[in-house]
């Protein structure tokens, strides 16, 4: 072991107690309406790969994942199946994404400190780099992976006329863990809650609070299985890591 090695272990060991919320309550409108979640990934449900991803990650010490209320039972079971090591926890979620992440949010370790959100349908996330934005939150409080746009981006109203074209230098695609102070994100929550809005990721919701958020380099691997091409896309990596 290294001098910096040994230097971020004692960091890690003093670093706050942080929660992993896994928002599973979506409806899959574009998968046809199957579960994508129980959808296999080279016969391992997806939601069973993404806990397993977390559970690895050496700076997380629970999992609360917010299902929908006909599937407890069923997501239950599937976190059963996967035999994690860490503390996991299946809680009914709400009827959009906000009200789910608030409502396990609600359910986490009084003792966390932070509290990382990542998305069920994210199986590929790399561990260490789940612990890397952990680590960088404990400094900034608010924090996300994403990866700079590749594509030109087009704004258009409602009949399809372009009505401008943002720098594309500024632009970056938000991935997840997002990971952030726990008092932080359950205000932020709760206030677009309270005023009947929704977000689509939480940094949007921590950002409507006043509060900063800080980038820092994602991985263009860490896809979010939303299409059938999705879990192509998903089968070709994990081939290509050496993984099927």
């Amino acid at each position: 072991m290294t001098f910096f090695d040994k230097v971020l272990k004692i960091q890690d060991g003093m670093r706050p107690m942080c929660s992993v919320v896994v928002p599973a309550a979506g409806t899959s409108a574009r998968m046809g309406g199957e579960n994508k979640l129980f959808m296999e990934l080279d016969g391992v449900p997806v939601l069973v790969r993404t806990l397993q991803a977390i559970d690895q990650a050496e700076l997380v010490d629970e999992i609360i994942v917010a299902a929908q209320k006909e599937m407890l039972e069923e997501v239950a079971e599937l976190c059963s199946s996967a035999q994690l090591h860490k503390r996991v926890r299946v809680v009914c979620g709400g009827a959009t994404r906000t009200e789910s992440v608030l409502a396990a949010a609600l359910e986490t370790n009084p003792k966390s400190k932070l509290i990382a959100v990542h998305d069920g349908a994210r199986p590929l996330v790399i561990p260490a780099e789940f612990d890397q934005v952990i680590r960088y939150a404990c400094k900034t409080y608010a924090a996300a992976p994403a990866i700079p746009v590749t594509d030109t981006i087009k704004v258009a109203d409602e009949s399809g006329l372009i009505t401008g074209t943002p720098d594309r230098k500024t632009l970056f695609a938000v991935q997840t863990p997002q990971v952030f102070r726990a008092e932080i994100l359950k205000a932020a929550l709760q206030a677009v809650v309270n005023a009947g809005g929704e977000v689509t990721d939480d940094c949007a919701a921590v950002e409507q609070l006043g509060k900063q958020v800080y980038l820092m380099e994602g991985n263009r691997e860490n896809i979010k299985i939303t299409t059938p091409i999705d879990l192509a896309i998903a089968e070709a990596i994990l081939k290509q890591r050496g993984t099927l």
